[in-house]
């Protein structure tokens, strides 16, 4: 299972879950394709309601698991089977099991595709977390990106995009292929801000997965 996720960064993040996640949870890290994805999906931070979240969970942990809304976008996007949506859409919360969690990843990085939080760090709930805190994990996500050194990122929501660029951004602002330019080292990568796609954004969902689908193909 470690081949879809980065062992590496797991110290630093267990560190920062420590002190900003909720104790009786655990952080949940990145995973998918982790050497040149075509695409990385970055998203805010995970919740309990992630069943990999859970101290008894015994397998991969990883964004999404154990939620529905978002495997919408990666179903219309192509990324996962109908089956395994449709599974997906029938299964409650407790009723997934690593076997299946696995195998949906699998099935990412055999389209190359790694997903990802800006923070790791486990919420009992949707709660807002302030900028100071996601900055905290910026130099992470920074590692991890020269790491997996994607072709393109999608960064969702204004926050996000904001603190990953290190300027204020609205998603609103991107269209068709726009896109902000981030270095780090010598290497500069193609980031494309985008409507954040669950919770108070889900209204926007379409607005995401369609200029997803413009970005990637």
């Amino acid at each position: 299972m470690f081949s879809l996720q980065l062992p590496e960064l797991r110290p630093e993040l267990d560190k920062l879950h420590n002190i900003f996640g909720a104790k009786n949870l655990k952080p949940i890290y990145g995973a998918g394709c982790v050497k040149n994805p075509r695409v990385m999906f970055i998203f805010m931070n995970p919740t309990g309601r992630n069943i990999s979240a859970n101290a008894s969970w015994n397998g991969l942990r990883a964004p999404w698991l154990g939620t529905k809304v978002i495997w919408n976008l990666f179903n219309e996007l192509k990324l996962i089977s109908n089956q395994s949506f449709i599974e997906i859409q029938k299964r409650n919360s407790e009723d997934w099991t690593p076997e299946f969690a696995y195998n949906l990843y699998h099935q990412l990085d055999k389209k190359r595709v790694y997903v990802t939080n800006l923070a790791k760090c486990t919420q009992a709930d949707a709660r807002h977390l302030s900028n100071s805190l996601f900055q905290r994990y910026l130099s992470t996500l920074l590692r991890e990106i020269e790491i997996i050194n994607p072709e393109s990122i999608i960064a969702f929501g204004n926050q996000v995009s904001s603190v990953l660029l290190g300027k204020n951004i609205s998603v609103s602002d991107y269209s068709d292929k726009k896109k902000e330019l981030l270095k780090i080292g010598e290497k500069t990568y193609n980031v494309y801000p985008v409507y954040y796609p669950v919770g108070q954004g889900r209204r926007n969902i379409h607005k995401a997965i369609s200029r997803v689908r413009l970005i990637i193909g």
